[in-house]
């Protein structure tokens, strides 16, 4: 494999050194996936991520409403406007 090559493809600029450090590396990467490919596969069930994990939505809901704790909020709020806090705007 021509590290020069692979170098170019990826506009990457070496010098001399580095391109002897990097040719050792690729061959050894080369060399690991080679032992992978032998790897004995048969029964293990193919993944699409690292776990099997999903995500547990629910319904968005409104919440018990409690007065007390609405007017310490909004007392508390440095500007609003009826019975809602102010904000600036994010999006003009």
């Amino acid at each position: 494999m021509d590290i020069n090559h692979i170098a170019k493809l990826a506009r990457v600029g070496l010098k001399k050194e580095e391109l002897k450090k990097l040719e050792g590396e690729l061959s050894a990467i080369l060399s690991f996936v080679e032992k992978l490919k032998k790897a004995d596969v048969k029964n293990i069930k193919p993944m699409a991520g690292g776990t099997d994990l999903s995500n547990i939505m629910r319904e968005d809901e409104i919440g018990e409403k409690n007065p007390v704790q609405r007017k310490k909020i909004l007392d508390n709020a440095p500007k609003r406007k009826d019975d809602y806090v102010e904000v600036m705007a994010v999006f003009e």
